[in-house]
This record gives structure tokens, sequence and C-alpha cells, in this order.
């Protein structure tokens, strides 16, 4: 049995759950970015952990 843990917001740290998030690869590496829908309306800041790319 694999322990996975949940989700969380690239940018705020929040826990992903249900609806209101959503799930993108990295513009640079591809690597899956996780965001939660009010850091994606307020444009916040996020940095891909595998690569340093930083976009809004």
């Amino acid at each position: 049995m694999k322990n996975e843990q949940p989700e969380r917001c690239i940018s705020c740290g929040i826990t992903l759950t249900g609806v209101g998030g959503s799930r993108f690869p990295c513009p640079s590496c591809g690597t899956v970015i996780a965001r939660c829908n009010r850091c994606k309306k307020q444009s916040n800041i996020y940095t891909c952990k595998a690569c340093g790319f930083t976009g809004p």
C-alpha cells in the first residue's frame, strides 16, 4: 500500500481537496504543479520545486 501525501497548493500550501484546485505541467520542465483557486485568481507567484521556474 502506497502512503501518498495529500496534494498541496504550491503557492500557499493549503491542502487541495475536492473541487477547486487545478493541476498543470510546469511550462519549463513538465513537472505537475498544483494550485488552489484563490492563488490562481490572485495570480500569486509559484516556483517549481524541480527546476526553479517562477510564474504567476
